[in-house]
């Protein structure tokens, strides 16, 4: 059994209509204006170990984040439960930890309310966000022929990953670069600001970008296509493509980028490129809702159908 039958079976005891049937990654209650979210990351599944506690935190606060703002939300309260061995309940690791959460809050300009602390075998961190607004984004709301944007860059998160697993060698600059944006994500922060005005849906990508393409679809008798060539790369990632010290198509759809995939009517693509000014934030256009059953991926002029989705699952089986 997988996370998504779970939630297919959690869905016959929801009664409360602001779960949005367990279609989104937020509780939106409209007459309350309240929205919330929760994340559990757990050591050796979202983050390999808490060697560099200062970097994990910052890691899965940004990771929480990038779903409160997808929906064009700021966040506004947060509680934080933590569990680790002994190990890393030294004075200097607790500081560490405390002190990013700090920079984090500052950052992102919410506020830390509360949360637990617990003895554990292993590391492990629960996220909850509280905002107001009294509406979102919501996941599942495209209609066909809605453009597909993404802000950002993808698959940096996941040659940093691979370089700390030591599968992937390369200078010690590019090191430094990709294991940070593996910790520290850029979240199109700002830019969700204005989200609103042109968004039809979205989401944030972590489990991978077709994965989570399929998820924004939901339940629609509609598809997508991609254009292969327009996924956003950095620039050190385009160089270790070129070097051959990597595979683009290992990399792209591994998730854990954390940037925002929206869509759009045709008719708002000038209005997005002043918004991507307004704020500085990169923003993409990727492809297109199509009337179809199935997805695709267009190399050059030539689609090919998707069968391989990648990206992430929890399964329990």
């Amino acid at each position: 059994m997988n996370e998504f039958e779970i939630i297919r079976n959690l869905r016959k005891i929801v009664r409360n209509s602001s779960a949005l049937n367990l279609n989104d990654d937020v509780f939106f209650d409209k007459s309350k204006s309240l929205v919330s979210s929760i994340d559990t990351y757990n050591e050796k599944i979202h983050f390999l170990n808490l060697i560099n506690p200062e970097l994990v935190v910052k890691k899965v606060i940004r990771s929480s984040i990038s779903d409160i703002i997808s929906k064009g939300i700021d966040p506004k309260y947060l509680l934080l439960s933590f569990s680790c061995t002994k190990k890393y309940l030294n004075k200097a690791k607790v500081k560490s930890i405390i002190k990013s959460i700090d920079q984090e809050q500052k950052k992102y300009n919410f506020f830390l309310i509360g949360g637990d602390t617990a003895l554990s075998f292993k590391s492990s961190f629960t996220i909850c966000i509280f905002s107001y607004s009294n509406r979102i984004i919501q996941r599942n709301n495209c209609f066909n022929r809605d453009d597909i944007y993404i802000t950002g860059n993808i698959g940096d998160s996941s040659v940093g990953l691979n370089v700390l697993k030591n599968k992937i060698k390369c200078s010690s600059k590019y090191n430094k670069y990709f294991i940070s944006k593996y910790y520290k994500p850029d979240l199109a922060f700002g830019f969700h600001k204005d989200l609103y005005k042109f968004a039809s849906s979205s989401m944030d990508v972590s489990d991978g970008l077709l994965i989570d393409l399929k998820k924004l679809i939901g339940q629609k008798n509609l598809g997508f296509f991609i254009d292969y060539n327009q996924l956003p790369k950095s620039i050190y990632l385009k160089r270790l493509i070129k070097q051959k010290k990597i595979s683009a198509s290992k990399h792209l759809f591994n998730g854990d980028d954390y940037q925002i995939i929206f869509t759009s009517k045709i008719k708002y693509r000038e209005i997005i490129q002043k918004y991507s000014k307004k704020w500085n934030q990169k923003v993409t256009r990727i492809g297109s809702i199509v009337n179809s059953s199935d997805n695709y991926l267009k190399f050059n002029n030539n689609y090919k159908k998707i069968k391989d989705y990648r990206g992430y699952t929890h399964d329990f089986s």
